[in-house]
């Protein structure tokens, strides 16, 4: 076996083989930081245990009255004789169960078609890109400077969706990508990605007009433009259209039913271990309820939202890699010629 064969099957082995670091490395792959499984789980974790911990030592204080109570013979308890009150208790908790359920699922949806989003948002870059590189004819080599320009514009309109939907300010990383002039002008703009948009369409209409383009080329590379503005459009429905509120204030206000009677469900058989175990119950359907409410909106700065920077790094690693690749290649072939 060869070295590069054998260090593909290390690289295999670490990613699929070893169990215990299979956490690190998918964290890895996702964000693309090395840490630790302590500091993972940490990080993941510090998102929501600061939201839930006040109710969960609420639900704990209370499970040990309720201990307290039931000690001194008061009776808090449920009785076991009762049926319908026990089926009725039984039927609480499937329709709550089932409302978590729907709530959690609905959240990671969400998730997951903003994940969809985001990655056809790196295809088209590199389809939109590779495109124009290749197709708009250079005629002088101010023309191939403006190409390299408008490359850098793709770029800057993932790094400004990205703020877009976060409604953060613009920032150094997207100034160096166009002129001075363009910065200026996005920042007086309501819809940034949309204004950058319009400014690659127009660089191609240009460029059909100077016949640097067919109409059918013109036509061809539009389409990934518009691709970029339904891209765009269907991050802002996930963003202003949140699961309706009512479900959230519902669950929450069965969560908290749920959380009052459970005591006074086991207590009879738990008596002084009461107050842990509604602790841990509590702390289990608080944190799922949490997550849920976390990744309904993934764009945000939270631990748990989709790696935006990563992504957007991503794509502008694609396009210098791609202006440096073809310099080198159009300097190799000016070589051979000579």
């Amino acid at each position: 076996m060869n070295r590069s064969n054998h260090t593909n099957m290390k690289r295999f082995k670490r990613f699929h083989g070893n169990s215990q670091n299979s956490l690190i490395d998918k964290y890895h792959l996702y964000t693309g930081e090395k840490l630790n499984w302590f500091q993972v789980t940490f990080r993941l974790e510090r998102a929501i245990f600061p939201i839930i911990f006040p109710w969960v030592l609420f639900c704990s204080i209370y499970g040990f009255l309720v201990s307290l109570l039931y000690h001194y013979d008061l009776p808090i308890a449920f009785a076991e004789s009762n049926g319908i009150l026990t089926n009725a208790v039984l039927s609480f908790n499937i329709g709550f169960t089932l409302l978590l359920v729907f709530r959690t699922n609905t959240a990671h949806d969400r998730f997951w078609e903003g994940r969809q989003l985001w990655g056809a948002l790196v295809n088209t870059s590199r389809n939109l890109t590779r495109g124009i590189w290749i197709i708009v004819k250079d005629k002088t080599p101010e023309d191939r400077l403006e190409k390299e320009s408008i490359l850098r514009l793709v770029v800057a309109f993932a790094f400004a969706m990205k703020l877009h939907l976060r409604s953060a300010p613009l920032d150094d990383q997207l100034a160096s990508l166009m002129s001075k002039k363009q910065y200026l002008q996005l920042q007086e703009s309501d819809n940034r990605p949309l204004k950058i948009a319009f400014w690659i369409g127009d660089y191609l209409q240009y460029q059909q007009e100077r016949n640097c383009l067919d109409i059918y080329q013109l036509t061809s590379l539009q389409e990934c433009v518009d691709e970029l503005v339904d891209i765009l459009g269907g991050c802002e429905r996930i963003l202003k259209t949140p699961l309706p509120l009512i479900y959230t204030i519902k669950l929450r206000q069965l969560l908290f039913i749920f959380c009052l009677i459970l005591p006074l469900e086991v207590v009879s058989y738990l008596t002084w271990w009461t107050a842990p175990v509604i602790a841990f119950v509590s702390f289990t359907l608080l944190s799922i309820e949490q997550i849920g409410s976390e990744i309904e909106e993934p764009f945000g700065f939270d631990p748990n939202d989709l790696p935006l920077n990563r992504i957007c790094n991503t794509i502008a690693s694609n396009v210098e890699e791609l202006i440096g690749f073809t310099s080198e290649y159009y300097s190799n072939r000016l070589f051979n010629l000579e």
